[in-house]
């Protein structure tokens, strides 16, 4: 355990002390676009905070190979190497996109170069795992079959992230949410198996939460910094990487009953729950574009998080909402299977998780109430001015939108 909360650490500090450096370097070569009718922000802000990332990223792999518990489990399958060239690739890709611009098309070619070297490494799905009442245990993968979905499932995930980052903080905090689901759920694997596949998971969960946690006081409301593509691909990539490493080592015929009834399926639920919010933000994006004829990577402002702050939620307030639906969904599916509950009970866990998020989107039926009863709202400290429309909302970064 100690082990963990030490590559964390020295990921966070890493990323936290070269966050400043980077916003110079930044601001230096004109990384930082003017200030857009459509942007929330009314100074421009430089981009580029996935560099000190990566900085972040590299020393915690660094630091993970030298100990005792992980760093073999590490160095068997070279995930460290594997993780510092496919980072490398995706950095490269956003730093080009922060700066000059890039063709989603081409953005999309580095995403996937970035997937091929982790199937290179031989880290890839091998086996799609089922639950024990369904008669096969897994679905075995061919080399091809592999290949393809270990890629598309890296590619999916850098995007759904890329979606999610469209607030000061709301990505950085979103992946840390998930990262710390997987983590739990990892270790309590570990408990009961032996498989070094279930180190390397935690292990990199543990540096993914620094990381974001690094990069977190700089991000948050007001932001000094923006990650852009560059960090928010590559924090989609580390999350994918952790996916797919820990899917094939929870073997529903060596996972024992007391551990959940979900079988193998919690290791694929557990990264994807925080997913369904930028999921489903990415799929109605593309059928909203399509429907008004509109390429689905032309930006708009109708993400979810603008749909919030419309109704009346201050940017911070929006962002918080978001963790809070996350941090449920996530943790209660972790909790769910540690008790052993019933795969039955997930859809129950999905209402309940998104009546959460309803009862506190609605800042309009308590206004009503208020205003019934004589009352006025005090505004927020970031709250935007008492009267005139919201300004519009943008997003950090650009991929597919």
């Amino acid at each position: 355990m100690r082990e963990y909360l030490y590559m964390a650490l020295v990921a966070a500090v890493v990323t936290y002390l070269l966050v400043p450096l980077v916003r110079r370097f930044a601001i230096r070569i004109g990384a930082m676009p003017e200030v857009r009718d459509r942007d929330v922000h009314t100074t421009p802000t430089p981009r580029l905070g996935g560099l000190a990332m990566y900085g972040g990223l590299v020393a915690g792999l660094l630091v993970t190979g030298q100990l005792a518990h992980t760093g073999a489990a590490l160095a068997e399958g070279k995930t460290a190497l594997a993780l510092i060239l496919a980072g490398a690739i995706i950095a490269f890709t956003g730093f080009l996109d922060d700066w000059w611009g890039m063709d989603p098309f081409i953005k999309m070619g580095g995403q996937v170069a970035a997937a091929g070297v982790l199937v290179y490494f031989n880290l890839r799905l091998t086996y799609i795992p089922l639950p024990r009442n369904w008669g096969e245990s897994m679905i075995i993968l061919d080399q091809l079959s592999s290949a393809v979905l270990t890629i598309l499932v890296v590619v999916v995930v850098i995007n759904a992230v890329n979606f999610v980052d469209g607030l000061d903080g709301l990505a950085a905090g979103i992946v840390a949410i998930a990262a710390m689901a997987t983590w739990a759920y990892s270790i309590r694997l570990d408990q009961v198996l032996e498989d070094n596949r279930i180190n390397v998971t935690a292990a990199i969960t543990a540096i993914l939460i620094g990381v974001c946690l690094g990069f977190l006081p700089h991000n948050f409301h007001p932001a000094k910094i923006f990650m852009g593509d560059t960090g928010a691909m590559l924090l989609g990539l580390v999350l994918a990487t952790s996916l797919i490493s820990v899917t094939p080592a929870a073997d529903p015929t060596l996972i024992p009953d007391d551990v959940n009834k979900f079988g193998a399926l919690v290791p694929l639920l557990v990264p994807l729950s925080v997913l369904v919010l930028p999921l489903v933000d990415l799929i109605t994006a593309v059928v909203r574009r399509t429907s008004y004829g509109k390429s689905p990577f032309a930006p708009d402002r109708g993400h979810l998080h603008h749909l919030l702050m419309d109704i009346g939620h201050s940017h911070r307030h929006t962002v918080l909402i978001m963790y809070a639906w996350t941090f449920i969904f996530a943790f209660g599916l972790v909790g769910m299977s540690m008790l052993g509950v019933p795969l039955l009970f997930f859809p129950a866990m999905i209402l309940l998780a998104l009546g959460v998020l309803v009862l506190m989107a609605a800042p309009r039926w308590r206004s009503r109430g208020s205003h019934a009863s004589g009352r006025r709202r005090v505004p927020d400290d970031d709250d935007g001015p008492p009267t005139g429309p919201m300004p519009p909302i943008t997003a950090e970064s650009s991929a597919l939108r």
